[in-house]
């Protein structure tokens, strides 16, 4: 048993698909009754010289950046691929920061007594982001197999948190019609 995975809960994005281009030397525009009775099925409508999918929702493919005040949401599963049961098994997650180290979930939890062979463990974890830079969630998963012996493994996922938005402020004073007037300038 050792396939932990992590995804960030994230809103889908758009993703344009290339269009696939129809010349006229095209065996779709030769005219060809078995390939022109396929059209229709494949969603493309006669008459038009490019054949697309449009827009289609993604998910995120890796954890990207984050905003500072931003939540973290992420998807935890612990997967037991194994043919065994096994016993006490503690997903522990912790967020490290450059100054600390969070736990996140885990710690003071009793372990889940067994696991069937193919059975999951899913978690969502939220958190509040109130660091700069770069953080590591660390997944760990303790659990006993039949051999009894203890079993530990963990995994780590880096991201960078950003500032959301950069407002620098500069005080002058100008003078109009003889009167000294304070300015501020955002950039």
């Amino acid at each position: 048993m050792r396939n932990l995975s992590v995804m960030r809960l994230t809103k889908p994005s758009f993703v344009l698909s290339c269009p696939v281009i129809c010349e006229q030397q095209d065996i779709f525009s030769r005219g060809s009754d078995g390939l022109q009775d396929l059209l229709p099925k494949l969603g493309s409508v006669q008459g038009l010289p490019a054949v697309a999918l449009g827009e289609l929702l993604t998910l995120p493919q890796n954890f990207g950046s984050i905003y500072l005040g931003e939540t973290f949401s992420c998807y935890v599963s612990v997967h037991n691929d194994s043919s065994q049961i096994v016993k006490d098994i503690l997903v522990k997650t912790d967020l490290q920061t450059s100054s600390q180290r969070l736990a996140l979930s885990g710690s003071g939890a009793t372990p889940r007594p067994e696991l069937e062979p193919e059975g999951c463990i899913d978690e969502v974890i939220q958190h509040e982001v109130k660091e700069l830079g770069t953080h590591i969630l660390v997944c760990a998963v303790n659990y006993n197999p039949p051999s009894g012996d203890s079993m530990y493994f963990r995994k780590f996922f880096k991201f960078q948190v950003l500032k959301p938005l950069d407002v620098k402020t500069k005080f002058y004073s100008t003078e109009v019609c003889g009167y000294k007037l304070p300015s501020v300038a955002i950039h």
